[in-house]
């Protein structure tokens, strides 16, 4: 926020001099805790990716609990270095016919991904988990979304994927930019889409913060 004076959320009842860590480098998260007013720092849970995609793998035939084992690992890893801070781990993942689809590795699967995608409607889950290493404290939710793309001519995906747009992003597009022109509907939490659904994480917020560290 601009402001010298934030706003801290009135939805949360956030405790003075609370600041949540955010254990993802993605600025689209950050963004939205911003928005509505969540007062966090952010602190990428760097060393913990290879081994959560690694142990993750036994779990791809059930996509809730990856996203929610992934958001939990982020979380843990940071939550270890700062035990006395609540943490924040999120996973976002596409589900299209029972396939899991993740940022892409290239160009050239962000066109295949978004030829898939195309004229159909897919399922977005994105897992939060709030951890506090001192007391314990573990919360897990997920929120499912589902989302119809227009059909694409692949010239059309060509020119999307090479505004770059797609290469940070699970199932290869982002809602709030270019690629809010490819969705038809939304049947769900919009910001679950963005990577992180402001309404369960506000309840998990509320119930977290409710419980002091070294309490019960």
């Amino acid at each position: 926020m601009t402001s010298n004076h934030p706003v801290i959320c009135p939805f949360v009842r956030w405790p003075v001099n609370e600041v949540l860590i955010l254990a993802s480098r993605s600025p689209r998260r950050a963004e939205l805790l911003t928005i509505v007013g969540i007062p966090h720092e952010v602190m990428p849970a760097i060393d913990a990716e290879a081994a959560q995609t690694q142990a993750a793998s036994a779990l791809v035939d059930d996509p809730v609990a990856y996203a929610e084992f992934l958001a939990g690992v982020k979380a843990e890893a940071v939550a270890t270095s700062h035990p006395k801070r609540l943490v924040l781990g999120a996973d976002t993942i596409v589900v299209l016919d029972g396939d899991i689809l993740e940022k892409p590795r290239d160009m050239i699967e962000a066109q295949q991904m978004l030829g898939r995608l195309a004229g159909r409607s897919h399922v977005v889950i994105s897992a939060v988990a709030l951890r506090r290493a001192v007391d314990g404290l573990v919360w897990t939710a997920s929120e499912s979304t589902e989302v119809e793309f227009l059909p694409l001519d692949q010239a059309t995906i060509v020119s999307y994927v090479a505004t770059g747009e797609p290469m940070d992003k699970a199932g290869a597009y982002g809602i709030q930019g270019y690629g809010a022109m490819m969705v038809r509907g939304v049947n769900g939490c919009y910001f679950n889409v963005m990577g992180l659904p402001l309404a369960l994480l506000g309840a998990g917020l509320r119930a977290c913060l409710g419980k002091t560290p070294g309490g019960v």
